[in-house]
């Protein structure tokens, strides 16, 4: 790579509208970090949740997992019961370039404290807000804040195009606007 890949990052986002809002820096002032970092982007978490909290006992299975299962909730600060997760949401959206691939991963302040992040890729020309998966591994509820770093992703280029994009398969969770539950 002959260009630092923080300003690549940066070229990179300019010219796709890759994401959008885009914070140019690493911010922190007392939140949990955001903005570019030396090789990714660490984004933020929206204010909305689905707080899922089946019925005692229930068997899960994510091919029929009923929608009543999640519980709306919108706010500042979300909590997440001991030995559970929510689904939540970036405040960025993402348009992915055919010859690009992410991975998301959770921010080590989090994990700290017991909350991991599914660790997932943003395939080539997939796009929207994307749906989080966020559980608390740990005995007691756990804090997670609005409009603060949850996740960096990282990423990878080629120089060709992909054969078969995301968008070329018409992905189920494309141009996701809100969180998205399992869907088989």
């Amino acid at each position: 790579m002959s260009v630092k890949p923080d300003r690549w990052i940066h070229e990179m986002v300019l010219k796709h509208d890759m994401i959008n809002p885009f914070e140019e820096k690493q911010v922190r002032n007392g939140n949990i970090s955001y903005g570019l970092s030396s090789y990714g982007y660490d984004m933020r978490l929206s204010d909305d949740f689905k707080i899922f909290s089946p019925p005692h006992d229930t068997v899960l299975d994510p091919k029929k997992l009923p929608l009543e299962y999640f519980h709306d909730y919108k706010g500042p600060e979300c909590i997440i019961p001991p030995h559970n997760f929510i689904l939540g949401k970036s405040i960025e959206y993402f348009k992915i370039p055919r010859n690009v691939l992410t991975l998301c991963t959770g921010k080590s302040t989090y994990a700290r404290c017991g909350i991991f992040l599914n660790v997932t890729p943003f395939e080539p020309e997939w796009e929207g807000f994307v749906t989080i998966s966020i559980a608390n591994t740990g005995s007691n509820p756990a804090k997670l804040y609005a409009g603060e770093g949850i996740a960096q992703v990282i990423f990878f280029t080629s120089d060709e195009n992909c054969a078969i994009s995301y968008a070329d398969r018409k992905g189920k969770y494309q141009a996701q606007k809100d969180i998205k539950p399992p869907d088989v």
